[in-house]
């Protein structure tokens, strides 16, 4: 158990890896270009380096972002140490306990794959590590919500819940936590948030690029379990939810009503797809049917949503990389003149942008100059022209595990319930079906939301929105 207190030391476990040289070296490089970073920071990983070579490579993975404040720089590289071994060796740990010296509350960063976090932690615990220190493991939590389930009991077989940090980057991002102050803080919008007043909500996570260098890992994975499963349905959850009641519990407690409110997903509602020349990444499994696209319809049987449908839809090679929710209202009744009816053709809508271009805007319908039609005319918001720039989200998370602020990282309750939305998908998936790079999916995606008023593409990065 912890005591609420905040950590006196950083051990990362895995930091020789991608994630550490592209996220956590130039995250923490930042909070401490803040004097936000005020712990040892203790590098564990089977490479064979030195506290030199360690150095080196933060040294690298911060300035290849552009030339850094070479003070902070270098206050940050001193903090820096290593220690190498075999998590499999009890000595690893004996190191790992001396190098920590009088800390009594570190906190401990699995940045290793999922299957070593139960060999981790029994190690913390057996050299006595684990008294008031926390630990922060990365997703995925599991594959189905058999291991996820699995994957707690073995950690709390050693841990308190308390000590336990599930860390989903996407939970990081300011313009996923701005939902929740655009909804509740802005007494235009809540009053029509809901199903009298919207049509649908579309949530899409498009990347342009595809899956080279990371073959083996995401054959393994597919779409649907690296963001569908956590980082879209998180989002979803912040859209749908019930005003916060308070409490350090409350954001976790009112994203946990939502999913319990969600049947699972159908089958019959769901598309898979595989961009041409996915097989010839390396480390993709010859004949592999996972998918690197998927799109669902889903449901969320509430006082508030019911009969609103919610579409997701995620992939890689896609025609461009954006993620964007886009709230569709209903169509407004036609307008009686004197000289006919002008029935509308569009609706309103309010779009969140979460991606690198994060924003807002409001669609409304205005008279079409010299024309008795309506047109669609959009005001449009830029976070960062307007609020200035925002952390990122490994350098917020960070700093709030480091000390001891659970709020923004999923309780095991709410991944389970996730994996529960899922799940029918993952034991009855459709057939994979090819698509061209470049477009947005397959075809047979744009029969899911036919009914719907079709798809809504997300705004190109640096244009106004459509």
């Amino acid at each position: 158990m912890t005591d609420g207190g905040p950590s006196d030391a950083l051990v990362i476990f895995g930091i020789t890896g991608d994630l550490a040289h592209h996220k956590t070296f130039p995250a923490l490089y930042r909070l401490e270009r803040h004097m936000l970073l005020e712990v040892p920071v203790i590098g564990s990983g089977r490479t064979e380096w030195t506290d030199a070579d360690l150095r080196a490579h933060a040294r690298a993975a911060i300035e290849e972002l552009g030339p850094p404040d070479h003070e902070a720089l270098g206050r940050f590289l001193a903090r820096l140490r290593y220690v190498g071994g075999d998590t499999n060796e009890p000595t690893t740990f004996d190191r790992i306990r001396e190098a920590l010296a009088a800390a009594e509350h570190p906190l401990f960063y699995l940045e290793t794959p999922p299957s070593l976090f139960a060999t981790i932690v029994r190690g913390l615990a057996e050299t006595k590590l684990t008294d008031g220190a926390r630990v922060v493991i990365e997703k995925p939590f599991g594959h189905d919500l058999a291991s996820a389930r699995e994957l707690n009991r073995e950690l709390l077989s050693v841990l308190g819940e308390d000590q336990i940090f599930r860390i989903d980057h996407f939970l990081g991002k300011e313009p996923v936590q701005d939902i929740v102050y655009l909804r509740f803080a802005n007494e235009m919008f809540e009053p029509l948030w809901n199903r009298d007043h919207i049509e649908s909500v579309q949530i899409t996570m498009a990347e342009r690029f595809g899956v080279d260098g990371r073959g083996r890992f995401y054959d393994e994975v597919g779409c649907l379990r690296d963001v569908v499963q956590n980082h879209l349905l998180q989002v979803l959850a912040l859209v749908a939810m019930e005003p916060l009641s308070g409490g350090s519990e409350a954001l976790a407690d009112r994203r946990l009503d939502v999913f319990r409110a969600m049947p699972g997903a159908d089958p019959a509602h769901y598309v898979r797809g595989q961009y041409e020349g996915y097989h010839k990444v390396e480390g993709v499994a010859p004949g592999s049917t996972t998918e690197t696209f998927a799109a669902l319809r889903l449901l969320i049987e509430n006082w508030r949503w019911s009969g609103v449908p919610f579409f997701l839809r995620a992939g890689k090679a896609l025609a461009m990389t954006a993620t964007e929710v886009d709230i569709r209202f209903r169509r407004p009744p036609a307008i009686m003149l004197a000289d006919g009816v002008r029935a509308m053709r569009h609706h309103n809508h309010v779009k969140l942008r979460i991606g690198d271009d994060a924003g807002a805007s409001i669609g409304l319908l205005l008279k079409k100059p010299g024309a008795p039609a309506t047109q669609s005319v959009h005001l449009d918001l830029s976070f960062d022209q307007q609020l200035g720039e925002a952390p990122g989200p490994y350098e917020r998370l960070l700093k709030d595990a480091l000390a001891g602020d659970g709020t923004l990282f999923p309780r095991q309750d709410v991944i389970e319930e996730t994996w529960r939305i899922v799940q029918p998908l993952l034991e009855d998936p459709p057939p994979v079906e090819p698509y061209a790079p470049g477009s947005w999916g397959p075809e047979s995606c744009d029969e899911l939301v036919a009914g719907d008023g079709g798809w809504v593409a997300p705004r190109e990065p640096g244009r106004l929105s459509a």
